[in-house]
């Protein structure tokens, strides 16, 4: 069928108001990672409202919304946790409370990022009244504990749920960009041991803490010397917490850590990025250990679900059938080319395309710089952009399965 695009962006406009509600509505929950209950409660409740075919929760809390009953499975996908409000004196206005004027929404979650699931309900409710349903079943995912471990959702979904769709739309924010990848992360912990012993004679014992003050140093150093690519950009490292344990405030440190948070380009793997570490002098003299964390922290429904904390590089081509639907949806809503470009931050996609390799497209409304930040906004404007290129991601998507684009 003919894919109307003027019609899909007046619609969305239309709908600019209900948008904007829902997603005040959403931003007024406080929903920490671990606690996002009622926010689900929420958008279950407005999914119902614009007609999804059918509404469910998984055992994680998952919540899924589908749409069409045809046999290509897309999913578009949103996580609705937020980081906690920090230190409550930053902020201008309340965060959840928040703000409204013609042309921003203020309050925790707005951009980062239950702006794209606002959209994303609508998008659902243009393919509705526009009966732009096709061959394909829409999955809209509202997902739990991103925040805390990005992908351990998708984790569950992929391998329990059993549920693998064709392709996956990412709508973290990407200021109405087409974002084709990012860099992975993980999260190491690297340990010294000591002896301890009274403080007034520290010859005695064995510092843990001077074992790791070289380790700092060399780490710093190594940062400047990691992989680069021409796309996903440099590796890096940074020192993120340090810890240490002692009898007392009058003892030796018998134990210190350090946390690492290590972001990895194209061709980097956790393998190397430990072996690195390990291979450093100071490690090697010191005896340090160096492992990965896990992440073990239960659900909002109580599901425990472990899993290291590594989280892969992926990247699609920019040939790829996904991206170049993406590409034409917005060539046809907008009438202009679309910047095409990578996060910075990391995101689900790390577990869908990651490790389980299937195709991941981002487009979302908000910016990556009001992420985790005090006075967080999003953008009237771009929430109504992200609803059109929703509903129509997946009829483009169709037209370029019929010419027998390559999907890999």
């Amino acid at each position: 069928m003919k894919i109307p695009f003027e019609e899909i962006v007046i619609k969305a406009k239309f709908y600019e108001k209900d948008i904007t509600k829902f997603l005040r509505d959403m931003i007024a929950i406080p929903s920490e990672s671990c606690e996002e209950k009622k926010v689900i409660e929420r958008i279950k409740q407005e999914m119902i409202k614009v007609g999804f075919d059918h509404v469910s929760t998984d055992p994680m809390g998952n919540l899924f919304g589908k749409i069409g009953h045809g046999k290509h499975l897309i999913a578009m996908d949103g996580h609705i946790d937020t980081v906690g409000i920090g230190e409550i004196k930053n902020w201008k206005f309340d965060p959840y409370i928040g703000f409204e004027d013609d042309k921003l929404i203020g309050g925790r979650g707005g951009s980062d990022q239950e702006g794209g699931m606002a959209s994303m309900v609508y998008a659902g409710k243009i393919i509705k009244d526009l009966k732009l349903e096709g061959d394909y079943t829409l999955l809209v995912t509202a997902t739990v504990q991103e925040e805390d471990c990005d992908g351990l959702c998708w984790q569950y979904i992929i391998e329990e749920d059993k549920i693998k769709p064709e392709f996956v739309v990412i709508t973290e924010p990407t200021s109405c960009r087409i974002y084709r990848g990012h860099r992975g992360r993980m999260e190491i912990k690297v340990m010294t041991s000591g002896i301890s012993c009274h403080g007034s004679a520290p010859e005695r014992g064995d510092n843990a803490i001077y074992k790791m003050a070289p380790i700092l140093l060399e780490v710093e150093q190594l940062n400047k010397k990691l992989k680069d690519d021409p796309f996903l950009g440099k590796g890096t490292m940074t020192v993120s917490q340090i810890y240490h344990t002692s009898p007392s405030r009058c003892a030796v440190a018998d134990g210190c850590w350090i946390s690492i948070d290590r972001r990895l380009t194209h061709g980097e793997t956790y393998e190397s990025a430990l072996d690195e570490i390990r291979r450093l002098p100071s490690v090697i003299k010191a005896k340090a250990t160096v492992e990965m964390y896990t992440y073990e922290r239960p659900s909002y429904t109580g599901l425990l679900y472990p899993t290291q904390s590594y989280f892969p590089t992926w990247v699609l081509p920019s040939d790829h059938v996904v991206c170049e639907s993406a590409v034409d949806a917005y060539q046809g809503l907008f009438k202009k080319n679309p910047v095409v470009d990578k996060w910075t931050f990391s995101t689900n996609g790390v577990s869908i395309m990651g490790r389980h390799n299937i195709p991941c497209i981002g487009f979302g409304p908000g910016h990556e710089d009001q992420a985790h930040a005090p006075n967080e906004i999003t953008f009237k404007e771009e929430l109504v952009t992200a609803c059109a290129m929703y509903a129509a991601i997946p009829l483009m998507y169709m037209e370029h399965l019929k010419k027998g684009d390559k999907q890999s």
